[in-house]
C-alpha cells in the first residue's frame, strides 16, 4: 500500500495480488488492485489481454463497492470503466501513427518512466497537433516529473484544444490544490463544471476540494409545492402570498403542456418534453410575483423569511436559466444545454461563483 501511494504500482502489483487473494473481503485492497491493473494494461502490447485486465479491474471495483467502499478513487475509475467499450479498448485516434505512439506513451507512463512518455506523445503530437489526450497526458507527464510550470503549459493548451472537457481543468485543479493554490484550483473547478455538468466525476472533485478547505459546496435546490388545487386557484392568483407566487409558476407550465406552444419554441421536435424555456418561464414568472410582494413592507417577511427567497436571488443576479439547467438538469432539460452553453459560459461560471462554490479560504 506504501508503493501504491507513491505511484509505484507496478512494483504494488504482485503484492497486492497476494493481499487480494489472502482476503477477499478487504475493500481498500480492492481498489488499489483494480487501479494497479489499469495501469499494467497499458503495458500490455496484446490488445486482448489488455481488454482483460481493464475487465477484471472493473469487477473489482465492482466487488469494492458492494463491499462498501465508496472512496473518489473507486467510484471515478468504476465508472470510467464503466464506459469501456464492448472490445475493452481505449482509443486516442483513428491515425495508427497516433495511436501507436499514445500506446507507447501510455506504457511508459505506466512504468513511470515520464521522459520515455513524453518523447511519446510528442510523436503523436507532430501527425495531429489537436488531439486534446497527448496535449492532455503531456501535462500529466510534467505534473508527475513536478515540473509544476510546464504541465500548467500543457493543461491550458488542453483546455483551449477542447473547453469542453473536464479532464483537463479537473487535473490542473489538483495540482494546484496540492500547490497550496486554493483560489485557482477553484476556478478550474468551476471551469470544469461549465464543460461537463452532468458528469458526477467533477462534483467528486469539487467534494474533495471542499473538504480540503473545510468548507461545503451548496446543493442549489429550491423546493417547489405542489399545484394548487382547482377550486383555490382564483383566490391563489389574487392573494396577496406566497402560493400567489407559485400559482403564476403552475399557469405557465401548464401553458407549455399545449402542444402549439411547445412546437412554437421547438418546431423540429415532434412531441413535447421538459425545457429549458419552460422551466425558466415559470421560475421567473413565480419570482415576478415575490419581488412585488418583497416591495410591500406589508407582505416582504413572507418572501425573506421563506425558502422561495432563493428564487428572488437567482432572479435578481440574472441565473435562473442556469439554476435549471444545473439543479434540475433532467435528461430532457440536459438537452438544452450545449446550445445554452455556446452563448451563456459567463453565466453558467457566474452561477458556479455565486451560488455553489463559496470563496477558498484566506491563506494564514
Amino acid at each position: 500500500m506504501s508503493l501504491f501511494r507513491q505511484g509505484k504500482r507496478l512494483e504494488a502489483l504482485p503484492l497486492l495480488e497476494e493481499l487480494a487473494q489472502n482476503d477477499p473481503q478487504d475493500n481498500e485492497v480492492l481498489v488499489a488492485l483494480a487501479a494497479t491493473l489499469v495501469e499494467h494494461a497499458a503495458t500490455l502490447s496484446d490488445a486482448d489481454l489488455a481488454a482483460k485486465e481493464r475487465f477484471r479491474a472493473r469487477d473489482l471495483l465492482r466487488r469494492a463497492w458492494r463491499l462498501g467502499n465508496t472512496s473518489p478513487l473507486e467510484e471515478n475509475l468504476r465508472q470510467l470503466l464503466d464506459e469501456l467499450p464492448a472490445n475493452g479498448a481505449i482509443k486516442f485516434s483513428g491515425n495508427p501513427a497516433v495511436e501507436q505512439a499514445m500506446n507507447a506513451g501510455e506504457a511508459a507512463f505506466a512504468r513511470r518512466e515520464f521522459d520515455d512518455a513524453l518523447k511519446n506523445y510528442a510523436k503523436a503530437l507532430e501527425v495531429e497537433p489537436a488531439n486534446y489526450t497527448a496535449a492532455l497526458f503531456t501535462a500529466n507527464a510534467y505534473d508527475k516529473k513536478n515540473e509544476p510550470p510546464k504541465a500548467a503549459e500543457w493543461y491550458e493548451r488542453a483546455m483551449r484544444l477542447d473547453p469542453n472537457v473536464e479532464t483537463a481543468y479537473r487535473y490542473y485543479a489538483d495540482m494546484l490544490a496540492k500547490q497550496g493554490d486554493m483560489t485557482k484550483a477553484r476556478s478550474m473547478l468551476i471551469h470544469a463544471a461549465v464543460a461537463e455538468p452532468y458528469n458526477k466525476i467533477v462534483w467528486r472533485e469539487i467534494r474533495a476540494w471542499a473538504i480540503i478547505n473545510k468548507t461545503n459546496f451548496n446543493l442549489v435546490y429550491l423546493g417547489i409545492p405542489l399545484p394548487p388545487k382547482t377550486d383555490r386557484a382564483a383566490s391563489a392568483a389574487e392573494s396577496l402570498d406566497i402560493a400567489s407566487a407559485w400559482w403564476a409558476y403552475y399557469s405557465i407550465k401548464s401553458e407549455w403542456k399545449k402542444v402549439a406552444r411547445f412546437q412554437k419554441q421547438f418546431p423540429q421536435e415532434p412531441e413535447y418534453r421538459h425545457s429549458l424555456p419552460e422551466e425558466s418561464e415559470a421560475l421567473t414568472a413565480a419570482a415576478k410575483v415575490l419581488e412585488k410582494l418583497k416591495a410591500d413592507t406589508k407582505t416582504a417577511r413572507l418572501v425573506t423569511d421563506n425558502p422561495a427567497a432563493l428564487l428572488l436571488n437567482l432572479h435578481e443576479a440574472g441565473l435562473i436559466d442556469p439554476y435549471v439547467l444545473f439543479s434540475l438538469g433532467d435528461d430532457d432539460i440536459a438537452k438544452d444545454y450545449l446550445p445554452y452553453r455556446a452563448k451563456n459560459r459567463d453565466k453558467l461560471e457566474a452561477y458556479m461563483d455565486k451560488f455553489v462554490i463559496p470563496p477558498a479560504p484566506a491563506k494564514p
